[in-house]
């Protein structure tokens, strides 16, 4: 059986005085699509940097790890993001405004992800092999046609899609999307899930980290509620996407509906109320 993908035991991460994960305790295994939600503040951006080890949780008092990635507690940084495919929206915003300007092409773009980058630069050696895989990415993400076109000229979505393809040119072993929709339009935001969808049925385990509840595709069967830090609720969607559980940890009424295996969330309005009193 092989280990988890992420192993969190009493973490605790401190940040100046503030104590952003409390104790955390979760488990989650490789081919268990999972979906981390919680309003803003709840740590999810904190449990992502764990993750990709750019924070430390504290030493645990009973001196086991307090974080395990793939079974091990010790990684080489550029190691470890071999083995995990990355998107995310600020991401994005380093290619496109960082020190690449968004010159660099789709291929490019996709061949850093074999140095952990954001660009190919002269001391960086790229095989043909690289250049296969690369392509082969663009390909199953369909935007092999995004090969030499610059990300600055590319629409919001397009670029999105080079980075999935940037993700899983290593083949890696989960796909963590962070708060992946942002700065994306309605139909763009659509696409894009409907290719994470695909990719799903295709055996990528995927890690969603979202504060948005109908960015969760039928797909993911499990749901962890964060809030200040601690997990709420933890379990399969049914039971943990409910107005109550919701409620609780976005400190506000909600009524809860789902369409075609998706889950839609609103404020509880007068108008709902009585409705729902009828």
């Amino acid at each position: 059986m092989s280990a988890p993908l992420l192993e969190l035991t009493d973490a605790t991460v401190l940040l100046g005085e503030a104590r952003v994960l409390d104790r955390l305790t979760l488990s989650i295994h490789a081919g268990e699509h999972t979906a981390l939600l919680g309003p803003n503040g709840s740590g999810k951006s904190t449990l992502m940097k764990l993750l990709t080890l750019q924070l430390y949780p504290l030493a645990a008092e009973n001196g086991a790890a307090p974080i395990r990635v793939f079974g091990r507690d010790r990684w080489d940084v550029f190691a470890l993001r071999s083995q995990l495919g990355i998107v995310s929206a600020d991401l994005h915003d380093r290619f496109v405004h960082g020190n690449s300007n968004g010159v660099i092409s789709g291929l490019e773009a996709v061949l850093s992800g074999f140095f952990a980058s954001h660009g190919v630069f002269a001391h960086q050696r790229v095989t043909a092999a690289m250049r296969q895989k690369a392509s082969d990415a663009l390909e199953r993400v369909g935007a092999a046609h995004l090969a030499m076109t610059p990300l600055a000229t590319m629409s919001t979505g397009e670029a999105r899609r080079v980075l999935i393809a940037r993700a899983l040119a290593h083949r890696p072993k989960a796909l963590v999307l962070d708060e992946p929709t942002r700065g994306l339009d309605l139909v763009a935001r659509h696409h894009f899930m409907e290719q994470i969808r695909g990719l799903a049925r295709q055996g990528v385990t995927l890690l969603l980290v979202t504060h948005h509840v109908d960015e969760i595709i039928p797909e993911i069967a499990r749901v962890i509620l964060l809030q200040r830090g601690r997990v709420a609720r933890d379990g399969p969607k049914t039971a943990v996407l409910t107005a109550a559980s919701l409620g609780f940890v976005f400190e506000a009424p909600l009524v809860v509906e789902t369409v075609d295996g998706y889950y839609d969330v609103k404020l509880k309005t007068e108008k709902s109320k009585l409705k729902s009193k009828r």
